[in-house]
């Protein structure tokens, strides 16, 4: 598995635990996610459609791109410093991705109360909206732990 997180991100004391989240998440990593940029309350990152991730009408299949929008989602909430993990997220989508097209996101905190908040994630392809993402977060007082 690659790197999920580009040279130079996220290299402060500060993310230390996002660091670590990401190098768990195999599933970011398999999807070939990179983060470009991270900082308190902001994640953005770049993927490549490939055509596995295409549906029977030859477009990228909504699902990759909610993962997508979920990874930056999981940056930007966890930035200010404690596991924060998804209660509701909703996606609309506004334009089709296709194999090989590269998407970027911004992923940003819009709202933070007590142990709550609301990230706003935008997705374009060549400088164009393609679907906007919004997620509610919790913080936790640790890690979640398997049963």
């Amino acid at each position: 598995m690659r790197n999920i997180l580009a040279p130079g991100v996220a290299e402060e004391e500060q993310f230390a635990h996002v660091r670590e989240m990401f190098a768990d998440d195999l599933a970011t990593a398999r999807l070939g996610i990179s983060i470009t940029h991270l900082s308190l309350g902001r994640c953005d990152g770049t993927f490549t459609i490939t055509p596995e991730m295409c549906n029977g009408h030859l477009t990228a299949q909504g699902g990759f791109l909610f993962t997508f929008a979920d990874s930056l989602f999981a940056g930007a909430c966890n930035s200010p410093g404690e596991v924060a993990v998804a209660v509701h997220n909703s996606i609309h989508y506004m334009a089709p991705a296709f194999s090989g097209d590269e998407i970027h996101g911004t992923a940003e905190i819009k709202q933070h109360w007590g142990r709550n908040g609301i990230v706003d994630v935008l997705l374009s392809k060549n400088g164009a909206p393609i679907a906007e993402f919004r997620g509610t977060f919790r913080q936790l007082p640790g890690k979640p732990q398997a049963r």
